[in-house]
């Protein structure tokens, strides 16, 4: 395994600098010395971030998530740990707890040598034993493969690609103001400037592709230090899909909310994007339904916005991740897990181009409308204004239909996470109208004071709520005085179930303890849709008043 990470690591880093070498040597022939100086402080000063931002992270954890570091943990994970670490001649990481029942995992350091794993209750309320240490081992997997290093590296090819592309550009722009400007010289400039920002779009899908193919090495090195390719998958299907693979997950949970915070003081297992996941219950009469868990994998496998939201994620889709584990299992005389055997019913791709279509359209036109306006008033051609002002209202028609599409009627049909999860046809724009009862057991970003969104559970499993009232600082506002005594309450959630590629209801009301809460986005929005149609006749008869 690690000859071959090797091989990918070097090989993608050697295609990243060669892009920018490629770019610095043009750049430098046409510019000269001072933007690679500015280049090179750009460098440094991420050097310096590099340097300084675990530090940083530390006083925002503590302060911000309230977490607490070198507590006591559980014997049995303590002893793993050390194992892991002695194999592979890494030090003791220092490990971090945050006291919030929605689960989430990462890690942050330098190298090997200095990393932190924090961990949140939610975990230890989920998993067994088995499964947190599968969790804890892919953490591990990263600092062991230098992966916060690496990926610094990577990341700062993208980042000097945009500043050339950037400094050229306005270098473009101030010569072409000036009286001396020499415009073979002012065009040479402005295509390197467009190679520039073309290469780093290039490079940073190579960044996300790098940032994947890490995923999954750290999967595998979780499943060669646990021997266990099952218990990361039931890990991956709890925390990912949230599908609870064993059958006393909530009498674990209640017994592990009772124990003290020392006792369970570090540990975790995903990235921020993992905890806005789901947990259902995928047993039947004591037994795994696998049944549920391919329902789970069917929007990942088929849906074409799957596809393109992994596309721009750091993380690859965890049906492809529990594929590639159990492709592992053979070598330890396991059977596959699960073996994702459904028929696809139908293409998706009709749906996504449509989806695409409904979103755009309404810019497409305004865009449209602006186009010409600006064409008539250049040429004085006044009397064909009423075109562009027609156009505007069929920007103004189309937003309202946009609108109505991603939020279809406000008729709430009770449902389950479970239901919700099986569904393959949503997306971030359509949506499934839907009423949830649960309790809600943490913040959307576990332990962040900030955050006012919310994670709720019922009978089925856990999803993320976001909530997200028209103005930045009235979330901000609830999320410090008022979040907190939602918590550990019974609620119902109105609202509409989306996927992008989270899983997530975005709450319309939310009732907990009698009273009930409103979210004004929706409204808000609309309101300003009929207004800006009202705008657009205004302008049109103004038009024809004019004329």
């Amino acid at each position: 395994m690690r000859k071959i990470l090797f091989g990918v690591s070097a090989t993608t880093l050697a295609l990243l600098y060669g892009l920018l070498v490629l770019i610095l040597l043009i750049v430098f022939e046409l510019v000269g010395i001072p933007l690679i100086i500015a280049l090179i402080a750009s460098a440094i000063a991420l050097l310096i971030q590099f340097l300084i931002s675990p530090f940083l992270t530390d006083l925002t954890q503590r302060w911000f998530y309230r977490t607490k570091f070198n507590a006591e943990i559980p014997d049995y994970l303590r002893a793993f740990i050390e194992q892991v670490c002695r194999e592979n001649n890494m030090k003791y990481p220092r490990m971090g707890y945050i006291d919030d029942g929605a689960p989430n995992a990462f890690t942050y350091g330098h190298t090997k040598n200095n990393a932190r794993v924090v961990l949140t209750r939610g975990i230890f309320e989920l998993l067994t034993e088995d499964e947190v240490k599968a969790v804890v081992a892919h953490e591990l997997g990263h600092a062991v493969h230098y992966d916060m290093l690496l990926m610094t590296v990577a990341e700062l090819v993208p980042m000097v690609l945009y500043g050339i592309a950037r400094g050229l550009l306005n270098s473009t722009t101030a010569s072409s103001k000036s009286d001396s400007d020499d415009s073979s010289s002012a065009a040479v400039q402005a295509g390197v400037a467009a190679l520039a920002y073309i290469l780093y779009l290039v490079s940073q899908y190579l960044v996300l592709w790098f940032s994947r193919t890490r995923e999954y090495f750290a999967d595998e090195f979780a499943v060669e230090v646990t021997r266990d390719p099952e218990a990361l998958s039931r890990a991956l299907i709890q925390i990912g899909f949230g599908l609870s693979t064993h059958a006393d997950t909530r009498s674990n949970k209640e017994k592990k909310r009772g124990m003290s915070v020392n006792s369970v003081n570090a540990m975790g297992i995903f990235d921020s994007k993992a905890s806005k996941s789901l947990v259902i219950n995928c047993f039947v009469d004591g037994e795994i339904d696998k049944a549920h868990i391919k329902n789970a994998m069917k929007w990942e496998l088929w849906n074409t916005w799957a596809k393109w939201y992994e596309l721009n994620s750091t993380h690859p889709l965890i049906s492809k991740r529990l594929q590639a584990i159990d492709k592992l299992a053979p070598k330890y005389g396991r059977a596959p897990f699960v073996q994702f055997d459904l028929q696809k019913p139908e293409s998706y791709l009709d749906d996504f181009f449509r989806e695409i279509g409904i979103s755009i359209a309404p810019i497409l036109a305004f865009l449209a409308a602006a186009a010409v306006g600006a064409v008539f008033y250049a040429s004085q051609n006044m009397e064909k204004m009423w075109i562009s002002a027609v156009l505007l209202i069929l920007s103004a028609v189309l937003a309202l239909f946009k609108y109505s599409f991603t939020h279809p009627s406000k008729e709430y049909h009770e449902a389950t996470v479970a239901g919700l999860l099986a569904e393959p046809k949503v997306s971030g724009v359509r949506s499934i109208p839907c009423e949830l009862k649960g309790t809600i057991i943490g913040r959307g970003d576990p332990g962040c004071i900030f955050n006012e969104d919310y994670v709720i559970e019922d009978d089925t499993g856990i999803i993320f709520l976001d909530y997200n009232q028209p103005l930045f600082l009235l979330n901000k506002i609830f999320a410090i005085f008022k979040s907190k005594q939602n918590l550990d309450r019974n609620a119902v959630i109105r609202g509409w179930y989306r996927r992008s590629p989270v899983p997530y209801v975005e709450i319309y009301t939310m009732e907990v303890g009698g009273k009930t809460k409103k979210v004004f986005t929706y409204g808000l929005n609309k309101v300003l849709r009929w207004l800006y149609l009202i705008l657009a006749v205004a302008a049109l008869a103004a038009t024809f008043v004019l004329l």
